[in-house]
């Protein structure tokens, strides 16, 4: 344990990586908080445990996010927080169990490349596409409006250029900012304290509704994305460091086992996490610890106040945000090796962007079978 802590890194790039997937985390939390009642104490305590665990044991800037086919479907359909817990923790047993069998390196095995880098292109794209349509929802005018955006953008881009600049730190710090000027009130409102986890034992019925609504259309997300695309990009981004496909899905299985019941957010790993917060600097496990102990803090000492932050929280900081975690995603697709390839992976890519990802998937495996021979499906 203390050889691993030795290799952690807190510094200023390291914290302003950390902040790189607030973009997909804020929304999709908050929401689960506000529309189907699950606890903000709760949710950023149990969040920020497994993000400091997660960079203790990975020493990468892996992130911890909700599951985004469980959140989906919760949000739609205002599922209760008892079949929300009974869908993490069906997930979580399933992906665990994949884990522990060696079903999941056999997947990894013998999925071919192209179409995972299909699988980073389209969930890539959807997420800068989604940063977008945040900033094209706003005004011109005002503090969080389409003008604060470009500003944004532009500190980006000065961090591209002049790599000492936290611009993701700066662009978060100005958020609060605009948060606070523009809702002053929040202040004197908020409620100090957290009354901390209740125990959740879902019936038949919350059983069923988690099981086929939530976990169904959870599991192959979390296996391609959350796990076997993670690990190849891990791979890519850490020569040499890359995270077995194995350890990746304890993790998650784990997560949602030990935490759904007790009213966590359903939440797993992904690939465009990593790439948002490789993008914006961080290189170690330091960057999610420091922001793991900021949830906790923010749960612990807020608790349900949390969700006004998360709330009132400028679009135009989040949708940049997304924009550029979701450009830096698609990068991998670069590497296709020839016309064959890169066709597979955009066929993957249309799949996603025009319907999920498990659609994009078959349609990546179709286009992988007619056009590519078995000898290079896995360049």
């Amino acid at each position: 344990m203390r050889d691993r802590l030795r290799h952690l890194r807190f510094n200023r790039d390291e914290l302003s990586g950390s902040l790189g997937d607030l973009g997909t985390f804020i929304p999709l939390t908050a929401s689960l908080i506000i529309v189907c009642g699950l606890d903000a104490g709760t949710v950023l305590v149990f969040a920020g445990l497994f993000n400091i665990l997660t960079g203790i044991i990975f020493n990468q800037p892996v992130p911890v996010q909700p599951m985004k086919a469980i959140a989906a479907v919760a949000i739609a359909q205002q599922l209760l927080p008892v079949e929300i817990a009974a869908a993490g923790f069906t997930a979580g047993m399933v992906i665990l169990a994949l884990g522990m069998t060696g079903t999941v390196e056999w997947a990894e095995r013998v999925i071919p490349r192209p179409v995972v880098r299909g699988i980073q292109l389209g969930v890539g794209l959807k997420l800068a596409s989604k940063g977008v349509s945040m900033v094209m929802g706003l005004g011109w005018a005002g503090l969080d409006s389409r003008v604060v955006a470009l500003l944004a953008v532009a500190l980006v881009l000065l961090g591209n250029r002049w790599k000492k600049f936290p611009s993701a730190l700066v662009i978060f710090l100005g958020g609060i900012l605009i948060l606070f000027v523009g809702h002053g009130e929040l202040l004197s409102g908020l409620t100090l304290g957290w009354r901390g986890p209740e125990f959740i034992f879902p019936q038949w019925g919350a059983w069923k509704v988690g099981m086929l609504q939530g976990a169904l259309p959870q599991i192959p997300l979390t296996l391609l994305n959350s796990v076997i695309a993670v690990c190849a990009l891990s791979s890519e981004l850490y020569p040499g460091r890359g995270i077995p496909a194995k350890k990746m899905a304890v993790s998650v299985g784990l997560m949602n086992i030990g935490a759904c019941l007790f009213g966590a957010m359903p939440a797993c790993h992904g690939s465009g996490g990593l790439a948002a917060q490789h993008r914006f600097g961080a290189r170690t496990g330091g960057s999610v610890v420091a922001l793991g102990t900021a949830k906790i803090f923010l749960g612990l000492v807020f608790g349900a106040a949390a969700v006004s932050f998360m709330t009132w929280y400028p679009a135009s900081v989040l949708g940049v945000l997304l924009v550029f975690a979701g450009l830096e995603l698609t990068l991998p697709a670069r590497k296709c090796a020839d016309r064959e390839e890169f066709f597979v992976a955009v066929a993957t890519a249309c799949g996603i962007i025009a319907v999920n990802t498990w659609v994009g998937f078959v349609l990546g495996l179709l286009a992988a079978f007619f056009l590519l021979g078995s000898s290079k499906s896995r360049q």
